[in-house]
């Protein structure tokens, strides 16, 4: 019997290993293939602009020398310096805004039948069509582009806060009551703590949206920082440094995703840091 019971629990024991050891190869090297994706999609890119595909498409290799050629004059430095004010002003009120907002809609349910539609119409719209008119009223300056990130990255939040809120495990609420917990306690010690995974994911998907935002607000409000960067060499028919500004913010923001996803793991979703 002993032998038999130590035969099983070996069994169990080793099951997973063997499940591991199966699963071991490419499939635990997500790095490699992230470098080898990368990897094949310049030299895809290398190949496209050596046919060409166009006169207006530049080779990689060509665009990463205009790349390095932007940082060394300073050019594309000073061009972030602008552009980051207001991707970073408008990213920070949406987020105290759209947190705050998110949270009153999902607790109060006349402020959910309020302002949720007016979020939703904002989300489904199309932003550049409010562009001219925020130009209009504001002008040209910070204010209109700080505006236009926000006109992006406010629903997002916005609605994300309000369906964590609104979900949050309904046994923790009951718990709380069962302890004779005040509503504030509620909100500060249940329903906050609760939702911060998903209010967190919002906030992701604001500063992608906010990405956007300031890309548009430069190129139709006013041609300054990265967006006089495209707009320049576009009209100076330099394709390859064209091409390497609009690659340099996908790299930025890509980056910056990336970061508060590894934030979200490993604060927000202890469950997922194995994955």
């Amino acid at each position: 019997m002993t032998t038999g019971i130590r035969t099983e629990s070996e069994a169990a024991g080793l099951a997973p290993l063997a499940r591991r050891g199966e699963a071991t190869g490419w499939q635990d090297k997500p790095v490699l293939l992230r470098l080898l994706s990368i990897a094949l999609f310049a030299g895809a890119w290398e190949i496209a602009g050596r046919i060409p595909v166009s006169f207006a498409f530049p080779t990689f290799s060509d665009t990463m020398i205009a790349f390095f050629g932007l940082i060394a004059d300073g050019s594309m430095p000073s061009a972030y310096l602008s552009t980051l004010q207001p991707l970073v002003l408008g990213v920070v009120l949406s987020t105290f805004l759209g947190v705050g907002l998110g949270t009153l809609c999902g607790l109060w349910r006349t402020g959910e039948w309020l302002l949720i539609p007016v979020f939703i119409v904002l989300q489904a719209a199309p932003v550049a069509a409010f562009i001219p008119m925020v130009t209009f009223i504001y002008g040209i300056g910070m204010t209109a582009k700080t505006l236009a990130v926000m006109i992006l990255a406010l629903p997002v939040i916005v609605l994300n806060t309000y369906k964590a809120v609104r979900n949050v495990n309904e046994s923790l609420l009951v718990m709380c009551r069962s302890f004779l917990g005040t509503r504030w306690q509620t909100v500060a010690k249940i329903i906050l703590p609760d939702a911060s995974p998903v209010i967190f994911a919002g906030l992701r998907l604001g500063v992608a949206a906010g990405f956007v935002g300031v890309v548009l607000a430069e190129l139709l409000i006013t041609p300054t920082g990265i967006g006089d960067l495209i707009t320049f060499h576009r009209s100076r028919a330099d394709y390859a440094e064209m091409y390497a500004t609009i690659g340099s913010i996908i790299a930025l923001s890509t980056l910056t995703l990336v970061f508060l996803q590894w934030i979200e793991v490993r604060v927000f979703r202890p469950e997922k840091r194995g994955t």
